[in-house]
C-alpha cells in the first residue's frame, strides 16, 4: 500500500502534532467495524475510538468519540453537553454535516467545528487511534493531543458494560 496522506494527517502535522498512521485493507467503499480494524492494526480495542455524531433535543450537533467496544450511553452524552436528550443522527446527514462517510469519520478537520466530547476512558490511555478521515486510515496521537485539536471535553459516555 503506498502511503497516502489525508487532509487529518496534514491538519496533525500542520499543528506539529506526533501521530502515528496507520493503514488497512479493505474492499472500496466497505466499513470496517471498529473491533476488526483495532485487529487489522495489532491495537487493542480499548485504544481504537469511534466517531459518532449526535443530535440534541435543541438542534445543536454533537460528536462523541468512544472505544471501538462500548456504546454511546444517550443519557450520559446529553448530560455531558447539557442537552434534554440526545440521538444519533441519521446516516444521510453525516458527509453533508461533517465531509466524513460513514466509517471514515474523524473528530477532526469536519466541515463545521462542532461540540466533541471524548470518552473519559482516554485519558487512561497513552495514545489512542482515531478515523483519519478515510475508510482504511487512522491515525494514533495521544487523547490530550486529540482534545486539544478537537476543542473536547472528556467525559464519561459510555454504557457500563454488562457485569
Amino acid at each position: 500500500m503506498r502511503e497516502e496522506k489525508t487532509n487529518v494527517m496534514r491538519l496533525l502535522e500542520q499543528k506539529k502534532v506526533p501521530y502515528t498512521p496507520h493503514q488497512y485493507a479493505h474492499s472500496e467503499g466497505e466499513a470496517v467495524d471498529g473491533a476488526t480494524v483495532a485487529g487489522l492494526i495489532g491495537k487493542a480495542p480499548a485504544a481504537v475510538f469511534k466517531t459518532l455524531v449526535t443530535r440534541g433535543a435543541a438542534k445543536a450537533n454533537y460528536v462523541f468519540v468512544i472505544p471501538v467496544l462500548a456504546e454511546l450511553d444517550l443519557k450520559k452524552a446529553a448530560k455531558a453537553v447539557g442537552e434534554k436528550s440526545i440521538e444519533m443522527i441519521p446516516v444521510k446527514e453525516l458527509t453533508p454535516l461533517t465531509g466524513y462517510i460513514r466509517g471514515g469519520c474523524s473528530p477532526l478537520g469536519m466541515k463545521k467545528r462542532l461540540r466533541t466530547v471524548l470518552d473519559s476512558s482516554a485519558r487512561a490511555q497513552a495514545a489512542i487511534v482515531v478515523s483519519a478521515g478515510k475508510i482504511g486510515y487512522q491515525v494514533e496521537l495521544s487523547p490530550q493531543d486529540l482534545a486539544g485539536l478537537a476543542e473536547a471535553d472528556f467525559a464519561p459516555v459510555t454504557r457500563d458494560a454488562a457485569l
